[in-house]
């Protein structure tokens, strides 16, 4: 039984990480002495059950942390982080970088679709193409109920078709060594819209789309529409903890340039609250 992976032991390689990984303060400290106080003694096989019941433990202190088991897994235990893999262009071609619909209704309204954020250099064919289908139209609807997240240079290039054609700060990224602001891009003259826009979230919206959600309404450029989304804002990274076991880690936190803070553990709350079976036509009436 010595080659079986106990909690008790996978909580301990990952409180090791997190001190390695994050910015210091207060919420690291919380978050090691959560995870260790709840599961040092725990001394049971790792499970998938057991893997979910340590997420649910580290959510209280960061909601974006995540474990996948993998029972078959054979990887090697990382020693240093290695970062985000290249994304295939070939599957985000095939997705359209997940632009799922652009669509123009009889009322003027124009409903995009963006389900996650692809790597911006792949997607901003996709996504500058749908922008231009809005042009003209009456309102923007930008949904992103179903958008997990992604690349943040990507939440800067939509944000920059809304928010002007003048560059603009976001946000900046604490690390533990560095800070990185994000800013949206210079655009030629005329390029972003200014018609109303309604932003469309709820419980799918996670991570950088809660960002590009948080930093329009922030900025009074949206009303935000449906359900209050989970609150994730910190920036992860992927870390094999061990052959069966994936971790995306908690490595940077999000400081918006307007609000001096984030949507971490409260999540965005919508201007305006609507199920999701009326979402649309709540949005087209709150933007009149």
């Amino acid at each position: 039984m010595s080659d079986v992976l106990l909690v008790r032991d996978l909580v301990e390689r990952l409180t090791g990480w997190l001190p390695r990984l994050m910015p210091p303060g207060a919420r690291r400290d919380a978050l090691v002495a959560v995870l260790t106080d709840r599961f040092a003694a725990v001394d049971t096989p790792v499970t998938a059950a057991g893997c979910a019941a340590i997420e649910r433990c580290a959510w209280t202190v960061s909601r974006h942390l995540a474990l996948t088991f993998e029972p078959g897994g054979t990887g090697r235990p990382d020693t240093e982080p290695p970062g985000w893999p290249d994304p295939d262009p070939d599957v985000v071609r095939a997705r359209a970088a997940c632009v799922s619909q652009v669509r123009r209704t009889a009322d003027g309204t124009c409903l995009i679709s963006v389900d996650d954020l692809d790597a911006v250099g792949l997607a901003q064919p996709y996504l500058d193409a749908a922008f231009t289908l809005a042009q003209g139209s009456a309102r923007v609807l930008l949904d992103l109920r179903a958008n997990g997240g992604g690349d943040p240079a990507t939440v800067a290039h939509i944000a920059g078709r809304l928010l002007g054609d003048t560059p603009a700060q976001l946000s900046e990224v604490v690390y533990p060594d560095r800070r990185r602001q994000w800013w949206t891009p210079a655009l030629p003259t005329g390029t972003s819209l200014r018609q109303p826009v309604a932003v469309l979230v709820g419980p799918g919206t996670f991570s950088s789309g809660e960002a590009l959600a948080y930093h329009l309404q922030a900025r009074g450029r949206a009303v935000v529409v449906g359900e209050t989304t989970p609150g994730a804002a910190d920036h992860i990274t992927p870390i094999r903890l061990a052959p069966t076991v994936l971790a995306f880690l908690p490595e940077a936190y999000v400081v918006d340039s307007v609000t001096g803070t984030n949507w971490e553990g409260k999540g965005v709350v919508p201007d305006v609250v609507s199920p999701p079976g009326t979402v649309i036509e709540t949005a087209v009436t709150a933007l009149g």
